[in-house]
């Protein structure tokens, strides 16, 4: 461990320091990158643009929410909560917006727009910071807020307890019947801290390679 700590950004240095340490510490996740490689380094650009994104993501597969993302692009090109709270119903929702999701993102826009929220001080917040401001916008909870940490601000010891690809990895990779619950998911990532972001990445990786790979 190079004194990285959990409110330090990721680096690729880093990334790959994590991919060695888990590797070497759990014989599963070894199997996978034996097999498949390592994981690419997903990051995203903090800011609005990629809070939206992430709530489009919410519940629905990873290429509907692309989908409306870049609809919304071609609508409003420069993403600003400014030019976002401009946009009327009828044209969220030919974006692919669902009034759920809507309304979730004008809260976020709003928040944004009168100061009580300030994306670019998150940026060198600390976790549990983080967490807080985030979660008091209507529509934002837990798991949009682990991967805007995972992935944006790139902290490396996130581990969203509440995504279904991760337990479907992990159900597989643990050889478990059946898919892990949030908290048996957070009990299985407990070996793999101070790197579970790397460890998420992993799982991931393993998930969208079409995963079965087991025996070790």
């Amino acid at each position: 461990m190079t004194g990285l700590g959990s409110n330090d950004s990721l680096s690729q240095r880093t990334f790959e320091e994590g991919l060695s340490a888990l590797g070497g510490r759990d014989p599963c996740l070894r199997a996978v990158l034996d097999a498949v490689g390592p994981p690419p380094f997903w990051v995203r650009d903090p800011g609005f643009p990629t809070l939206v994104h992430i709530i489009l993501e919410q519940q629905v597969s990873l290429a509907s929410a692309k989908a409306a993302f870049e609809r919304l692009q071609q609508v409003v090109p420069e993403l600003t909560p400014v030019e976002f709270l401009k946009l009327d119903a009828p044209t969220l929702k030919r974006a692919g917006f669902s009034g759920q999701k809507a309304g979730y993102c004008t809260n976020l826009a709003r928040a944004l727009t009168d100061g009580s929220l300030e994306l670019e001080r998150l940026q060198v917040a600390d976790v549990r910071c983080v967490r807080s401001k985030l979660l008091k916008i209507k529509g934002i909870g837990q798991w949009t807020v682990d991967v805007y940490l995972l992935m944006a601000l790139r902290r490396p010891d996130i581990w969203p307890t509440g995504d279904l690809a991760l337990a479907a990895s992990a159900q597989v990779l643990k050889g478990l019947d059946s898919r892990p619950t949030p908290d048996q998911l957070d009990a299985i990532g407990e070996s793999w801290k101070p790197w579970r972001s790397v460890a998420a990445r992993i799982l991931w990786h393993h998930y969208l390679s079409g995963m079965p790979i087991l025996e070790v």
